[in-house]
């Protein structure tokens, strides 16, 4: 489980960590696999404390919302299979998973939390309810313990909303790390560009020393480097994959192709003034290939758009002079500030508010940390955030075939561009502009609220049902 916190002061969120909104998991979903597969974990874990694994002859699973609808496009069986047998997301072997699921299945039985074998079958324990919704958030799963006799023993809900993260309705109640004390704490936009502006700090000396409570800068800066680290190497190694996405879509992998065309092109006397561009999106097409094919990503802040961001700051490495390795830190300390406010007072989740709150969440964070990182104020640094989310408002979650795939691909590669082009547009300018990001991320929260369930990751609107899935 996690050592980061979600601050509270009273009910009130005041911040969220860096180290929250940006994970090390796999693919293909963060609130569809990470999500899941860290409730089954802990579902194992409670179960353990409170009556021991010995006692149990069976767990089952179900699946609410559009966890029921996408269960297979998104990994949600595979990940509730691997929780239920003891690996966590930042842990867990991409390249062993289709080895640990098949002995699963083949022998019709997984080993509970690493140490004790007990019965499972997909059929009959887990289970897809598609006409039931749970109040508190459309991704919900329940797990039951049952005896060796087939007693129930213990049952509890868990919700997976977004980004990764995991809440029971008992830790809402209870909030989160209400006891611990920020320095600077702050709840919209305006209060964060205050603080800036009577502490002489910017956002990401705010968000550090917010951090500072529970990590000391070693252990801050050693984080950071490794989510940075694994988002190169996620870029990486996916310009070198080629072959079909898993899932039936037949989607071929274009990263390694497209990334041969711009090596080819660099000994040419003529070259584009656009090709900078065909960088980004390479960075985060190849991100988003590797992310549909079940491999090592960082939720930023979720899976469906964890390519934006390492296709930004993979962008400053390659193309800016004022990238360094500090400069990196400040870039993921910006966005998760401004992460941290958008899922505060909106939502990063797509079965929530639609794909604004993934993709465009994602492009605003991006566009921060860039405005921030080539010398930004905090004022061009919220505007470029602001240029980056309205520009993506009322976009829905549309995955044909439950698949994080298309559009979500390209969809990511339009993200990353336009967070540069937002951020560009900011510094052209002086902070000073008509629509405030508190505004964006109020319009964003409405429209999430408006917009019909189908459009919100259930693969029953938009290009999911226009489009044929095989």
């Amino acid at each position: 489980m996690s050592e980061t916190f979600t601050y509270f002061d009273g009910n009130r969120i005041v911040m969220i960590s860096v180290f929250d909104l940006f994970k090390v998991g796999i693919g293909p979903s963060s609130s569809h696999t990470v999500g899941p597969m860290v409730a089954a974990h802990r579902f194992v874990a409670l179960v353990n404390e409170t009556l021991g694994l010995g006692r149990v002859g069976r767990i089952k699973t179900e699946l609410f919302g559009s966890l029921a609808w996408t269960a297979k496009g998104h990994g949600t069986e595979t990940a509730i299979l691997l929780g239920l047998s003891g690996y966590l997301p930042a842990e867990v072997d991409p390249d062993q998973v289709e080895a640990i699921i098949s002995s699963i299945t083949r022998n019709g039985s997984l080993e509970l939390g690493g140490v004790r074998a007990i019965p499972f079958s997909l059929e009959d324990d887990l289970l897809a309810n598609k006409k039931e919704l749970m109040k508190r958030h459309s991704n919900a799963l329940r797990f039951t313990a049952y005896g060796a006799e087939g007693a129930m023993l213990l049952e509890k809900a868990y919700y997976s909303i977004g980004g990764g993260f995991v809440v029971t309705d008992e830790e809402e109640a209870a909030g989160g790390a209400g006891g611990l004390s920020l320095p600077y704490p702050f709840t919209t936009v305006a209060e964060l560009l205050a603080l800036c502006k009577s502490t002489g700090k910017n956002f990401a000396q705010i968000q550090r020393d917010n951090e500072r409570v529970t990590h000391d800068d070693t252990e801050i800066n050693a984080r950071l480097d490794r989510i940075r680290d694994v988002m190169f190497a996620c870029i990486d190694r996916g310009c070198r994959q080629e072959g079909i996405l898993p899932g039936g879509l037949k989607v071929k992998r274009r990263a390694k192709s497209i990334a041969a065309q711009l090596e080819a092109a660099k000994g040419d006397n003529r070259r584009p003034a656009h090709e900078i561009m065909d960088y980004v999106s390479l960075y985060a097409i190849a991100v988003n290939e590797e992310n549909a094919a079940g491999g090592r990503v960082v939720t930023a802040p979720t899976n469906g758009a964890a390519g934006i961001i390492p296709a930004v700051l993979r962008y400053a490495k390659e193309f800016c002079p004022e990238y360094s390795l500090e400069a990196s830190r400040d870039f993921l300390l910006t966005a998760a500030a401004v992460g941290s406010l958008i899922k505060q007072n909106a939502s990063i989740s797509g079965a929530e508010v639609g794909c604004q709150g993934e993709v465009g969440s994602a492009s605003a964070m991006a566009a921060g940390g860039l405005c921030a990182l080539l010398g930004g104020t905090p004022e061009q640094v919220e505007n470029a955030a602001e240029i980056a989310l309205e520009h993506h408002l009322g976009m829905t979650c549309d995955p044909i075939g439950g698949l994080v795939q298309i559009p979500c691909i390209e969809r990511n590669a339009f993200g990353a561009n336009k967070a540069i082009v937002a951020a560009s547009l900011s510094l052209r300018g002086d902070g000073t502009h008509r629509v405030s990001l508190d505004e964006v991320i109020e319009t964003m929260r409405q429209t999430g609220i408006d917009m019909l369930v189908k459009y919100k990751e259930t693969a029953q609107g938009g290009l999911a049902v226009n489009v044929a899935d095989c």
